[in-house]
């Protein structure tokens, strides 16, 4: 089997009103992803999406078609689509960083590789750890009431668990959380994020505060990812478990924080590490340790969530049940560019059982979202 080609189809898709997001990082109402397929000689072809959020990543879309065309697909076309991680060392060797754009390649190969197999993602993985994936909802940094009413909401929906967005202002991120505790009662389960917005003092003071009132089950990035141990520092001083995610991009971001003592949980992402097989390798460096995981997200849309949920279901590194997954694509878009969607119930994903990721681009929705 050789790859033919790479196609590639940049869209926006906007978010759901209620999924808005507002905090230290700004206002995110539309999601723009370059979706793409890995054509083969085979009549296989694998689909693969790239979040192109530049303040998150760095990446937008004309950066990430830009690679693609000039250095990844002249990498790879010609190559036996199988062998991913000899072509995810021909990608890293053919351009440095864009890790994004690169997992979206590397995502596609994986898909190709369990439909020549006939098998789903998660069985290649090595097979189920769990059958559901819990998954909890992002409150935005918004008014105190508001993010109230939109915590109401997500409970509504089924979500087992809340993150509040902090990090923007000290007095309004204490008076948020807890008015979202005050709505959802004292024993659901409740972090918080601040993406990185705090200084070590602020945020020491602003997780002991919310702590006392609100009861948390983590704290998210809470300072920025500049100096290792500046989450050790707020690590030490505070009774709540750390969780890194901007300082967690990579297996070697993840063993300086478990040698370093910095964080309690490590979000994984399928992109920010340039893929699968890359997060695959966090997950065990953090069980290794004695740490544990959780799936992060970048508000993906139906093919990178699919990615997610198979990693999440075939990953016992990843401590779902503890601290549930941001695999957020059923609740966070009320339409997509797939043609059938990961199943979502009670508050929980699943993979599905078709072969490779089990989803596939719809031809209409790449038109009607095209940018």
């Amino acid at each position: 089997m050789k790859i033919l080609a790479i196609e590639t189809y940049p869209v926006r898709v906007p978010i759901r009103p209620e999924l808005v997001i507002r905090g230290s990082l700004g206002l995110h109402d539309q999601s723009p992803f370059v979706m793409l397929k890995v054509r083969t000689d085979e009549d296989i072809c694998g689909v693969g999406e790239v979040s192109c959020t530049a303040v998150w990543s760095g990446e937008d879309a004309v950066t990430a078609l830009y690679v693609i065309n000039s250095f990844l697909a002249p990498a790879i076309v010609g190559e036996d689509p199988r062998d991913i991680e000899r072509l995810t060392a021909k990608m890293r060797r053919a351009v440095f960083g864009h890790p994004f754009t690169k997992s979206g390649v590397e995502m596609a190969l994986w898909d190709i590789l369990g439909k020549a197999a006939n098998l789903p993602l998660f069985r290649l993985l090595g097979g189920a750890v769990r059958d559901w994936v819990p998954i909890k909802m992002s409150v935005s940094g918004l008014a105190p009431d508001e993010a109230a009413r939109r915590a109401e909401w997500a409970v509504g929906l089924g979500i087992r668990a809340l993150k509040v967005k902090v990090g923007i202002e000290p007095q309004a991120d204490i008076a948020r959380a807890k008015a979202v505790r005050a709505a959802i009662g004292p024993d659901f389960p409740m972090g918080i994020d601040a993406n990185g917005g705090w200084s070590p003092r602020v945020a020491i003071h602003c997780i002991r505060e919310i702590h006392e009132s609100c009861r948390l089950i983590f704290a998210e990035q809470p300072v920025a990812a500049l100096d290792l141990q500046w989450m050790v520092d707020v690590r030490r001083a505070v009774n709540v478990p750390i969780m890194a995610d901007e300082s967690c991009n990579t297996p070697q971001d993840a063993m300086a924080l478990a040698r370093a003592g910095a964080a309690d949980i490590l979000s994984v992402y399928v992109g920010k590490g340039g893929g699968i097989g890359s997060a695959r390798k966090i997950t065990a460096i953090a069980e290794a340790a004695g740490l544990t995981c959780t799936v992060g997200s970048n508000l993906e849309l139906g093919v990178a969530s699919a990615a997610m949920a198979h990693l999440a279901m075939a990953s016992p590194g990843i401590g779902a049940e503890e601290f549930p997954c941001d695999i957020l694509n059923p609740v966070a878009y009320l339409d997509d560019v797939v043609t059938e969607r990961i199943e979502f119930r009670d508050g929980k994903v699943r993979a599905s059982n078709r072969p490779g990721l089990g989803v596939e681009l719809d031809e209409a929705k790449l038109k009607l979202y095209q940018i």
